[in-house]
């Protein structure tokens, strides 16, 4: 029909899709905001680096063994969560794991000496391990696959807004209550998110709120297979091993960021707690923009029909190259130009995992989402550990973070070729005894 009947004009009609509705969204911001107090408890200690050390007369080492002590319960419990979420779901695993963490990040504030922060950050580690097995598993049960990398993103996004909140709100709290009751409030303050989440979490199919249009919408996706897919079966998949790979070489980049940017403002700026907010915030804000805009390029991509294989990748290639100038970070002269390059990074870091945190969900079935997310961070830890130690010994025994700088605009050029030689086609895995993953 070309008539247009309350016009009188004549042409062609557009029937708009109806849209699939919304309530998704609301899933993905708790995860957002789990994410920005998680991210406010881990880098506190980064923080207050210079505070700490000055008081407890910490050396680099000893800095970088508390680091290395939560990656390793970190890397430890990144694979035990990502196996619990398959076991007993999103809802009482992620609601679980984030009490834990925030115990271990109100204990803080009594530790006495180096083996007290060890300790808490210990058990820090262990809740915060399953804060991201938590959250792509929701995000694999709640969104479509052309749609996992951006609200990745975004929910990843809330690691750089608490990583800005963090140098904004943590000074003045300092400075007004002192260092051991700063972590005893905002532990408190970030408990509220609990019961919240355990109130509006549900499976798609279980949740009375949903409309059927929307759950049509979410469950586009061809079914998985009814087989559960055993811990050690996936140890033999050549897709665990890429996407475990990719995060064993970029995360502990990452790591160094979050823990060592405030000591690096300090030695080559001569920043302290009063005035490194700034370059920090507009560091993290950078770093939103990679996040959400990796997550965004590589579903737009998919949207115009470009194939996951090359969507995904071609955006990881666009964040690694972005990444490459962080090696001269350290010969900026001017403190903001440093800010700029290492926000660009730090944007490519984002970006880039997005992308990878989606892979699990693309070419795994969700049965075994969780435990492929969790193998992977387990890596990640383990290079986290061997990376901190790394950092420790350079700024002991040199004194610059130059030779650091490059391991970090390198690794992302890594990952991706690793990522590339061990899985080509981005297939969906084979799991053998008959259980594939649905076509990607």
């Amino acid at each position: 029909m070309t008539a247009d009947s309350t016009s009188g004009q004549s042409g062609p009609i557009s029937i708009k899709a109806p849209s699939p509705g919304k309530y998704r969204w609301l899933i993905m911001w708790l995860l957002f905001a789990a994410m920005v107090i998680n991210y406010v408890d881990r880098q506190m200690i980064g923080v207050l680096k210079p505070t700490l050390s000055t008081e407890f007369g910490w050396s680099e080492t000893d800095y970088a063994d508390i680091v290395f002590w939560f990656q390793a319960s970190y890397a430890l419990f990144y694979a035990i969560w990502g196996r619990l979420m398959d076991k007993i779901g999103a809802r009482f695993g992620l609601g679980i794991a984030f009490a834990i963490w925030q115990v271990g990040h109100i204990l803080h504030g009594g530790a006495r000496d180096l083996t007290h922060f060890i300790m808490a950050r210990m058990l820090l580690g262990v809740g915060e391990a399953g804060g991201f097995p938590g959250g792509i598993k929701a995000v694999t049960e709640w969104f479509p696959k052309k749609e996992r990398a951006l609200a990745t993103g975004l929910f990843n996004a809330g690691t750089n807004i608490g990583a800005i909140v963090t140098p904004l709100l943590v000074p003045a709290l300092v400075l007004s209550f002192g260092w051991q009751m700063t972590f005893v409030i905002t532990g408190l303050l970030g408990l509220i998110w609990l019961p919240i989440w355990l109130l509006v979490y549900r499976k798609p199919r279980d949740q009375k709120r949903l409309s059927a249009t929307e759950l049509a919408y979410i469950e586009q996706d061809p079914a998985d297979p009814a087989e559960k897919v055993g811990w050690l079966k996936l140890l033999t998949v050549k897709e665990t091993w890429a996407y475990a790979g990719g995060k064993f070489l970029i995360d502990p980049v990452w790591w160094m960021f979050l823990f060592w940017l405030p000591d690096f403002l300090g030695k080559r700026y001569g920043l302290d707690l009063k005035t490194f907010g700034p370059p920090l915030v507009a560091i993290y804000l950078l770093s939103d923009v990679g996040s959400v805009g990796g997550g965004w390029l590589s579903s737009r991509m998919m949207h115009r029909g470009i194939s996951l294989n090359r969507a995904r990748k071609t955006t990881m290639l666009i964040c690694a190259l972005l990444a490459v100038p962080v090696m001269f970070a350290s010969f900026a002269s001017n403190v903001w130009i440093a800010v700029l390059i290492i926000g660009v990074a730090t944007a490519a870091h984002q970006g880039f995992s997005a992308n990878l945190y989606a892979m699990p969900g693309d070419v795994f079935p969700r049965s075994a989402v969780g435990s492929v997310v969790g193998i992977g961070g387990m890596l990640g830890g383990i290079g986290g550990m061997v990376f901190s130690k790394y950092v420790g010994q350079v700024l002991e025994k040199i004194g610059t973070y130059t030779p650091i700088f490059v391991v970090a605009g390198t690794v992302y050029l890594l990952a991706l070729l690793l990522i590339h030689v061990i899985s080509p086609k981005y297939a969906p895995a084979r799991l053998g005894d008959g259980i594939q993953s649905p076509a990607a």
